[in-house]
């Protein structure tokens, strides 16, 4: 089994909101996998970079959130748009999963491919432990909605303490999230298209360490992070579309997750699901589910623990 990627060092660890899952391959098996022109289009530069400061509702964001945003943006040590990714995922389930990352994350965790916490302390506020030395808040401060299109900002702070830094790392960052219907499948199923752009300001020694040593590994390890949860992500939406019983059995087995956010995965996989298969699905067919999710990210060996179970 690999470990998790360190990107997760980048303050609160929080791009994507999930830095540590645990991805099938190292950045250079995706670079095999023909992804890796991908993976590298993503962008720091002064343009880009004033593009994603524009698109900030600022103004829109209440104190005193707007000021903790603010000054990160002003003074981040690291700016990033991640490659854009285009997913086949129910419009729904994404929605679910940038509001409730931490269903998600429980999921992660009972099939076995990730070691992150990220737990709710109040409505839109999480904290969070990656397994490897990073912890952190996390804290929704703002989010808008237009149609299928929505836009959220997150603000959040952590520390590092691991190999990859020779004294403790900590900081703050800004995540711009924004989503959206792209065109469908050439199967009529739904696409979306998601993007992030993250600022981080690291504090003291971290702004030295982060500029000269780190920071080629940290752009790299968070575009394949991003990319390996959007799969995770389309994944999970092919099996509510396939296999939406299993999914809502999957849901009832979250222990971290409350009843009601359960029931309301269960509700969203039922309503993504072919015609014909609303309604039920042989028990082989559900129990198999938690194998299929997990097969990108766990050994033979793992998987073969996971179906005994």
């Amino acid at each position: 089994m690999t470990s998790a990627r360190p990107w997760a060092l980048l303050a609160a660890g929080a791009i994507a909101l999930a830095g540590s899952l645990q991805a099938r391959s190292d950045v250079g098996d995706v670079v095999a996998d023909g992804t890796a022109s991908r993976i590298d289009s993503g962008s720091s530069s002064r343009e880009t970079r004033r593009r994603a400061v524009a698109a900030l509702p600022l103004e829109r964001i209440m104190e005193p959130q707007r000021r903790a945003v603010d000054a990160c943006v002003r003074s981040a040590t690291l700016y990033r748009r991640l490659p854009v990714e285009t997913v086949v995922c129910d419009a729904d389930l994404l929605d679910f999963a940038l509001q409730k990352p931490e269903t998600i994350v429980d999921m992660w965790r009972v099939l076995g491919i990730s070691r992150l916490s990220l737990d709710p302390t109040a409505a839109g506020q999480w904290r969070l432990s990656d397994g490897y030395g990073t912890v952190g808040v996390l804290r929704l401060v703002h989010r808008e909605q237009q149609g299928l299109s929505g836009l959220l900002v997150f603000h959040g702070r952590g520390a590092y303490t691991g190999p990859l830094s020779p004294r403790n790392l900590t900081g703050s960052c800004v995540l711009l999230v924004r989503h959206g219907p792209a065109m469908p499948a050439v199967d009529g199923r739904q696409r979306q298209t998601i993007q992030i752009d993250s600022f981080v300001d690291m504090d003291g020694v971290g702004l030295e360490i982060v500029t000269r040593t780190l920071q080629p590994l940290i752009v790299r390890s968070a575009a394949v992070n991003f990319h390996e949860i959007c799969l995770f992500v389309s994944t999970l939406s092919e099996s509510a579309r396939s296999n939406p019983e299993g999914v809502a059995q999957l849901a009832g087995r979250l222990p971290q997750t409350t009843p009601a956010d359960r029931q309301a995965l269960a509700t969203i996989a039922r309503r993504a699901a072919q015609p014909g298969l609303r309604g039920g699905v042989d028990v082989a067919s559900a129990d198999r589910l938690q194998t299929e999710l997990a097969a990108r990210w766990l050994s033979a060996e793992d998987l073969d623990r996971l179906q005994r179970k």
